[in-house]
């Protein structure tokens, strides 16, 4: 399959209904873009982290998210996750330094570990609280950022 440079931004915006099977849907739409768009080398780390933000929605609202993928110009990609709640994790509400690395998950507990992978395996996350229906959508949105190895995203013809 031929390719060709591309410098232009590009984004998909995928809304997914409050179901158990949202999360599935959205690795599979992820692998398929970041195929279609040559940067492949970014989908195991990418599906991993989309997977575990878009089962945190669902498990932590009662209605329906959106996935926007956002390939941006600099050799990145930033996922998106939107969803009604509008309390933002503990682990998003700030900033992790050196000096205040992330805290200890509950080795017993049966969640709280999501997060903490977004926050080890990204090069940049965080979180925006959506209210007084900013765009129609009320809730908050959490994402992350990879940058692809190498060369500039190719596209493919």
């Amino acid at each position: 399959m031929a390719t060709v440079s591309s410098q232009q931004p590009w984004t998909y915006t995928l809304d997914l209904p409050h179901d158990p099977r949202a999360a599935g849907v959205a690795r599979t739409t992820l692998r398929a873009v970041l195929s279609r768009h040559a940067i492949s080398e970014l989908v195991d780390t990418a599906e991993l982290l989309t997977s575990e933000l878009v089962t945190n929605a669902y498990l932590h609202s009662g209605g329906p998210s959106s996935l926007r993928l956002h390939g941006m110009e600099v050799e990145r990609l930033r996922v998106s996750v939107w969803d009604t709640n509008p309390e933002i994790p503990t682990q998003f509400r700030k900033r992790l330094t050196p000096a205040t690395p992330a805290r200890e998950c509950d080795r017993d507990g049966e969640g709280g570990r999501g997060l903490l992978l977004v926050q080890a395996c990204a090069d940049r996350w965080g979180s925006y609280l959506l209210g007084d229906d900013l765009f129609g959508k009320r809730g908050k949105m959490l994402w992350f950022e990879l940058r692809a190895p190498g060369g500039a995203y190719r596209t493919a013809a």
